[in-house]
């Protein structure tokens, strides 16, 4: 289908335009650099944040004070803090009641199937994207927070489990983008192959392969911008051929052929591609 043809689609669709912001991080221990470019994107005075620390298991009070530190050295707020070990711990009123009071979220690192096997779908979930849609929620999130955020979603397949075809596993993220793949901590871990593997699954599908100290930031559901130090690499397999992905139970190094491959550093701008018609 011609680039024209697909926009004209695209513009008959009904489906509202998001009109809030994602920052979407590659994880990274240098925090307070990057973390400035998301403070930069609340437009409003004084603004509530709800810190989302759930998916981490370990030095959670620390990391809550490290972010709340870093956000009120930038700006005068006030930071929350969100935090479910399991489902049933849930007090829904309560967290919906946040949610609907926050001018900001940002969900921090850790285990990302640990948080969707949390707030999948809860009123939680549902009220986030909800605001991001209508409200002009803006939505962080780093490293296992990030990844969280696409759909599909990596949960596992590391080191050399990446190389071998059917050893990269996926599951539904929030879905806050659809047909995009982000995985974190890019370069510093080496973790090209394992991108590959999940845009050979379904080539429909991008994959954001995002450094650390690194961010995209979304805006208008479809406009996006890369800030920080480091890059972000776009992994497109429209034009791909050959890839051995559905033999997986030979246990063979994964194989794919023709893969296109952009490296984006800070101040590049792309549109995140839509290939299936946008729906409610």
């Amino acid at each position: 289908m011609e680039v024209e043809e697909l926009r004209k689609y695209q513009q008959e669709n009904d489906c509202p335009t998001p009109s809030g912001k994602l920052m979407i991080i590659g994880g990274g221990k240098e925090r307070e650099a990057i973390l400035k470019h998301y403070v930069d994107l609340i437009k409003v005075d004084n603004p509530v944040i709800e810190l989302v620390t759930s998916a981490g298991s370990v030095d959670v009070e620390d990391t809550y004070r490290e972010y709340r530190e870093i956000f009120e050295k930038h700006i005068s707020c006030t930071v929350n803090q969100l935090h479910h070990d399991r489902r049933e711990d849930i007090q829904a009123d309560e967290v919906e009641q946040r949610i609907k009071a926050a001018d900001a979220v940002f969900v921090a690192g850790g285990d990302q199937l640990k948080l969707t096997s949390i707030y999948g779908g809860t009123g939680f979930l549902f009220l986030l994207k909800h605001r991001y849609i209508y409200d002009g929620l803006l939505v962080g999130g780093t490293s296992a927070g990030a990844m969280v955020l696409s759909t599909p979603m990596i949960f596992a397949g590391n080191g050399a489990d990446e190389m071998i075809a059917g050893e990269v596993k996926i599951t539904t993220g929030f879905e806050f983008l659809r047909d995009v793949c982000i995985d974190t901590h890019f370069v510093a871990r080496g973790r090209v192959t394992r991108l590959a593997q999940v845009v050979a699954t379904n080539l429909s599908t991008i994959g954001w392969g995002i450094e650390e100290d690194t961010a995209v930031i979304v805006e208008n559901g479809t406009e996006a911008r890369v800030v920080g130090k480091g890059v972000v690499l776009i992994l497109d397999g429209k034009e791909s051929f050959g890839n051995n992905i559905t033999e997986f139970d030979k246990h063979q190094a994964v194989s794919i052929r023709n893969l296109k491959i952009s490296i984006l550093p800070e101040g590049e701008r792309f549109d995140i591609h839509q290939m299936n018609p946008p729906h409610k």
